[in-house]
């Protein structure tokens, strides 16, 4: 957790606008509303999105001070998810405090969510640019399919890896994606550089899930701002229980599927806990969300050796290696 927070403290002069911008953008007249955005979009979070769209832009030689706020675009699209989210799964906890529907109940959570989702596409039309707005409504409608999927595919013990890969891809990668191609579009960059940096975002939101639902298994509550073990409570089919099912035998997945739908006291979840610990090749996982990042470093190629392209080649490396 030190080493995560020793690296990201190379950002703190962008974070520090970033957080200045965000708390320009929330408002409402209504006290509720107020109270439950404000809980929800300030404070902990890592801002990884509105990062990486202030270092698109540089990379692309854009570096007006505006490009902060239309930063926060992208942390309200996730923020407006994430509320969403846990409706959906009944969570508790979010970023280390309680979740919004546990303070304030399923209807104004989903209601902030919607607000928060719609103070963003406010910003948005700020970029002035009816080719990014349409990229970005585009990236809306995918994260919605990917929520969608998951749904679909609740406790569904025979979810293909392909499958598993959409669903991450549509929920996490794309506005990442999103995030790195529009601080190119707000440059006016050339087509072949939005071209990388959509595929730059792409492969690196692919390796930052992989690596999340990993940590879901081997991290702490403190440090990953949510209790371990969450996806598999919720009855969330992810990479390492995929590849725990494939090693075990029938009866096992039998007994396995029954606890997995609910059926069995806390000390049960553990062993089912400690099983895919073992099984789920937690190793090959990361080695293989390492092979998104080098994809990721590699869309980078075109790009001149400079600050901006060591720090998103740095970012794409921390994905990999960070704790929260």
């Amino acid at each position: 957790m030190e080493k995560d927070k020793a690296f990201l403290a190379q950002f703190r002069p962008h974070f520090v606008k970033i957080e200045e911008a965000m708390d320009a953008v929330v408002g409402s007249h209504i006290a509720l509303l107020k109270e439950i955005t404000e809980h929800s979009l300030l404070g902990r979070g890592k801002r990884l999105r509105p990062l990486l769209f202030v270092l698109s832009c540089q990379l692309c030689g854009y570096r007006k001070e505006n490009r902060y706020r239309l930063s926060t675009v992208f942390e309200c699209l996730h923020t407006a998810s994430l509320l969403h989210d846990d409706v959906l799964d009944n969570a508790e906890i979010r970023r280390s405090k309680p979740s919004a529907p546990r303070l304030w109940g399923n209807p104004a959570a989903v209601l902030a969510g919607d607000f928060i989702y719609s103070m963003g596409s406010s910003v948005a039309l700020e970029m002035n640019s009816l080719p990014l707005l349409k990229m970005l409504i585009d990236t809306g409608i995918r994260m919605v399919e990917g929520q969608i999927l998951e749904l679909v595919h609740t406790h569904d013990l025979c979810l293909s890896r392909e499958k598993y890969f959409d669903i991450i891809t549509a929920k996490t990668a794309e506005l990442m994606s999103a995030a790195c191609a529009s601080g190119a579009y707000v440059a006016g960059a050339a087509p072949n550089s939005i071209e990388a940096l959509t595929a730059f975002g792409m492969n690196l939101g692919i390796a930052f899930q992989l690596i999340d639902d990993l940590l879901d298994y081997v991290s702490s509550e403190d440090a990953f701002g949510k209790p371990v073990g969450k996806d598999l409570r919720e009855g969330k089919i992810t990479l390492p229980l995929i590849i725990a099912l494939s090693k075990i035998e029938p009866d096992d997945a039998d007994r396995f599927g029954s606890l997995f739908q609910g059926e069995g006291d806390e000390d049960e979840y553990r062993r089912l806990l400690e099983m895919v610990r073992k099984g789920g090749d937690l190793n090959r996982i990361r080695e293989e969300a390492l092979s998104y990042t080098h994809k990721a470093t590699a869309n980078l190629d075109p790009f001149p050796d400079c600050s901006e392209k060591k720090e998103l080649q740095a970012l794409a490396h921390y994905v990999v290696h960070r704790t929260l």
